[in-house]
């Protein structure tokens, strides 16, 4: 019944800001009762209730975490709390997606009756495990998305980069870059106070105030040391989503390495396919010779004899094919079996249809340069 009264409230206060623009700030104490603030509050009043400065009111610094006169001033990338002995306050939480989070969990775990120890911790923990978790959604979300990509890829069978999966892999690159930015920040932040022995007994609000305190310290429980303990187990949470996003990083320069590794394979083949084309096109244009002096309008005796077109044809044949062979024996490697059918199907093609133009029309043909560009492409596309 509280928690849907709870709710009906955080709607009336998103209702309420249409009409006036107020500073909002949820009060949540240990009893679970909660003030709800609609006023335009200035931050002079705050400051005299807080007992603050008006620079430790200014929520705009990036992620901190510091003691200030009894109270413990949170900044984080989207909420703005500061805890006192008795109270957590939250400032604009509206629109910024924490109205669940307050409600079902922060204001649950804040009256939970079996944490033992003082008010401060249990509000610390809440917002460090809620920052935590938001870091760990994010990298949730980019992970399985780089990883699908990357697979894709880096295939050695495609032989161009699809463009819509590079610009989603640019797009989840800098949103993992920004994840990264925010964990480092965040575990900046929390080293920050590790490193310095006072700042942790600062965090400790109840430890100069409370009576029972004094006897927990008598009886081997030291609240400076249960801070720092709760600061460092969640360092080193910040530090494995850390560590996971720099694999991520890595995992997609391993990745871009292999993919221009795969195009300048790809390349090369062309290239190659490309030089034994012009291989190919410099044997036919030397034996070819043959056939353009039997294409002169100029009488011989050779005409006469019908074996001679069959001697002659096979000679342009087998010269060509040698010198071609010869020249093939330079490159010192040949393609794949696959493009190797295709390419002798295709040029053997050639070569016939060369070679009997050549000696049936009496008429200049066309120049092998341009027919050896026309081939150039369909063996490609073919290929």
């Amino acid at each position: 019944m509280f928690v849907a009264d709870l709710l009906l409230l955080l709607r009336y206060s998103v209702a309420t800001t249409s009409r006036v623009h107020p500073v909002c700030v949820l009060y949540l104490n240990k009893s679970f009762l909660c003030t709800f603030f609609f006023t335009e509050k200035k931050k002079t009043e705050l400051c005299q209730e807080l007992s603050l400065q008006a620079r430790d009111l200014r929520f705009q610094h990036s992620t901190s975490l510091t003691a200030r006169n009894n109270c413990i001033i949170i900044r984080m990338e989207t909420l703005k709390a500061i805890v006192t002995l008795n109270n957590l306050l939250v400032f604009d939480f509206r629109g910024m997606g924490l109205e669940r989070w307050l409600v079902l969990e922060l204001a649950p775990q804040l009256a939970s009756q079996t944490y033992s120890l003082p008010f401060e911790f249990r509000a610390l923990e809440a917002i460090l495990q809620h920052r935590v978790n938001t870091l760990q959604t994010r990298l949730n979300e980019v992970e399985p998305v780089i990883l699908d990509t990357l697979e894709s890829l880096v295939d050695p069978k495609i032989l161009s980069a699809d463009r819509s999966k590079l610009h989603v892999l640019l797009q989840n690159s800098k949103s993992l870059s920004e994840l990264e930015t925010d964990i480092q920040v965040f575990k900046d932040s929390l080293l920050k106070i590790l490193d310095e022995d006072e700042m942790i007994e600062e965090l400790c609000l109840t430890k100069w105030t409370d009576p029972r305190v004094f006897e927990e310290s008598s009886l081997g429980i030291d609240h400076a040391e249960e801070m720092e303990l709760l600061l460092e187990n969640y360092y080193m949470q910040a530090q494995e989503l850390g560590n996971t996003a720099r694999e991520l990083k890595g995992l997609i320069d391993d990745s871009e390495s292999v993919i221009f590794i795969n195009l300048d394979s790809h390349r090369n083949v062309m290239m190659r396919l490309n030089l034994q084309l012009t291989m190919g096109t410099f044997s036919l244009s030397l034996f070819g010779l043959i056939g353009v002096a039997f294409g002169m309008n100029l009488e011989s005796t050779f005409e006469e004899d019908p074996k001679v077109f069959w001697l002659v044809t096979g000679f342009m044949f087998l010269g060509s094919g040698l010198i071609w062979r010869r020249l093939l024996s330079f490159l010192g490697r040949h393609l794949e079996p696959t493009l190797v059918i295709h390419f002798i199907f295709h040029t053997l093609l050639f070569i016939f249809n060369c070679q009997i133009a050549n000696v049936f029309f009496l008429v200049d043909t066309p120049s092998l340069e341009k027919k050896s560009e026309r081939w150039n492409k369909m063996i490609i596309l073919s290929v």
